[in-house]
C-alpha cells in the first residue's frame, strides 16, 4: 500500500508541474515579444466599461443610464426597480438622467398638426357628390346654420331636413378616410384603464376595444386626433385604429365612460426642465415601476407606470399610476 501512495504522489506532482507549464507558456504568448507588460494585440482582451455596457453585461442587468459610473457596485443593488422605457436605473441620479434625456426629446421633437386641412372636401360637397342630399337641402342646411351662428352642419342636416344620422356619419368618414366603429361589447370599467380621464375628456377619445390583444379601437365624434392617435401606440404598444362613432350612440357611452374608475393620475405644473425631472423622477423612485414610459400628448407630458411588465390587452386599474405636466409654461 506505501509503494501505491507513492506512486499516486509523483504522478499527481507531475500533473501540477505540466499544469503550471502550459499556464506560464500561456502567459508568454498573450504578451508582446519584448514588452512583457503589454498584451499581443490579437489576444488582448476588451477593457471592462461602465454603464449598460459593464462587465457584467450578459450575467445580470446592468443600469440603463450611458453615464452611469457605480462599476461592480451595481451588482450589490436590488434589480426589481424601478424600470424606466425598458431600462434599470441603478440610482436615483441615473434615473433622473435617463428621465431627463426622455423628457428633452418630447419636447424638442416636433409637433403633429392636428387642426382640420383646409384642402379636404366639405362635408355637404362629400354628400352631395354622392347624392345622399340635394342641393335645395344643402342650401337650407347652410342658411340655417349661418342663421344660428352655431352648430355643426350635419346637425343641421339631421334636424332640418330629415338625413339620417348613419348617412351623416358615414360621410364624415369618407371625408377623414377613417371606419365607423360599432359600440359592441363595449365595457367602459376595462377601457377605463389604457387612457387617463383627463385626456378622454379633454380630446374626446372613447378607448372602445381591444382585440386580440394587440389592436386597439379609439372613437371620436367628429374627427379622428392624430396625436392621441400616435401617443396611445407610443405608451400602449398597441396597434392603434382610429374611427367614428354615431353622435347619439357616442354620447352616452362617452358619459358612462366619464362615470368609470380611472387609474390613480397625479397633474404637475412646472416651470422649467428641471423641477420636471425631479417630480417624474420622485414619482417613478416611489412606485418602483416594472416598466414606465414618457409621451407627449398635446401641449402635455404623459408619464405612465406599471406594477407589472406591460400587458398585452387593458392592465388592472390598481396596478397602474400616471402623471401629467402640462408644457403650457415650458
Amino acid at each position: 500500500m506505501p509503494l501505491l501512495d507513492d506512486e499516486f504522489n509523483r504522478a499527481g506532482e507531475r500533473s501540477s508541474k505540466e499544469k503550471l507549464t502550459s499556464w506560464e507558456t500561456l502567459r508568454s504568448v498573450d504578451r508582446e515579444p519584448g514588452n512583457p507588460d503589454r498584451r499581443a494585440p490579437g489576444l488582448s482582451r476588451p477593457a471592462p466599461q461602465r454603464g449598460s455596457r459593464g462587465v457584467f453585461s450578459g450575467l445580470v442587468s446592468t443600469c440603463s443610464n450611458p453615464g452611469c459610473d457605480s462599476g461592480w457596485l451595481q451588482i450589490w443593488r436590488s434589480r426589481s426597480g424601478p424600470f424606466f422605457e425598458g431600462g434599470w436605473g441603478c440610482s436615483a441620479r441615473c434615473i433622473a438622467a435617463n428621465i431627463e434625456a426622455a423628457v428633452r426629446r418630447e419636447t424638442k421633437a416636433k409637433r403633429i398638426d392636428s387642426t382640420p386641412h383646409r384642402h379636404r372636401l366639405p362635408l355637404g360637397l362629400v354628400m352631395l357628390e354622392q347624392g345622399w342630399i340635394t342641393s335645395e337641402q344643402l342650401r337650407k342646411a347652410l342658411d340655417a346654420q349661418r342663421a344660428a351662428g352655431r352648430g355643426r352642419l350635419g346637425n343641421w342636416l339631421v334636424h332640418e331636413q330629415g338625413i339620417s344620422e348613419p348617412l351623416v356619419t358615414r360621410a364624415l368618414g369618407l371625408q377623414w378616410s377613417c371606419p365607423v366603429l360599432p359600440l359592441e361589447h363595449h365595457d367602459p370599467a376595462t377601457m377605463a384603464s389604457l387612457l387617463p380621464r383627463l385626456f378622454v375628456e379633454a380630446f374626446g377619445a372613447l378607448p372602445l376595444r381591444v382585440a386580440a390583444g394587440q389592436i386597439l379601437y379609439l372613437g371620436f365624434e367628429e374627427r379622428p386626433d392624430p396625436v392621441v392617435v400616435l401617443a396611445a401606440e407610443r405608451m400602449l404598444g398597441l396597434r392603434v385604429e382610429a374611427g367614428l362613432v354615431h353622435g347619439s350612440q357616442f354620447r352616452p357611452a362617452f358619459e358612462r365612460m366619464m362615470s368609470a374608475s380611472y387609474p390613480r393620475t397625479e397633474l404637475v405644473e412646472a416651470a422649467s426642465e428641471s423641477p420636471l425631472v425631479r417630480v417624474l423622477t420622485k414619482a417613478v423612485e416611489r412606485f418602483k415601476p416594472a416598466e414606465s414610459r414618457l409621451v407627449r400628448m398635446h401641449d402635455c407630458l404623459w408619464l405612465r407606470m406599471w406594477k407589472n411588465p406591460r400587458p398585452a390587452a387593458a392592465p388592472n386599474i390598481a396596478d397602474v399610476e400616471d402623471v401629467i405636466c402640462s408644457l403650457a409654461a415650458n
